[in-house]
């Protein structure tokens, strides 16, 4: 049983932008995460979101469970994702 990842628009433009070892970094990462989560993730305080760290970058999922699904909601470098 393993979780399907899916990205958003945003998220699909914003992995496209970085350089191709960033990217597959976190495509390796995603790829890891798929069989059981949770070790993987922190929630983000006061939101519904996750997570997970990938050096300085920065991946906010939303795990549905009962759909055993991972949308990838944003991608970006650490100082800049939390600020919104």
């Amino acid at each position: 049983m393993t979780y399907e990842i899916f990205f958003s628009c945003f998220a699909e433009k914003q992995l496209y932008k970085l350089s191709k070892d960033v990217q597959k970094r976190i495509i390796s990462t995603l790829k890891r995460c798929r069989i059981r989560p949770y070790p993987h993730v922190k929630r983000i305080v006061g939101s519904k979101y996750f997570r997970l760290r990938v050096g300085d970058y920065r991946v906010i999922l939303d795990i549905i469970d009962n759909e055993l699904t991972i949308h990838v909601i944003e991608i970006g470098n650490r100082r800049n994702i939390y600020k919104k």
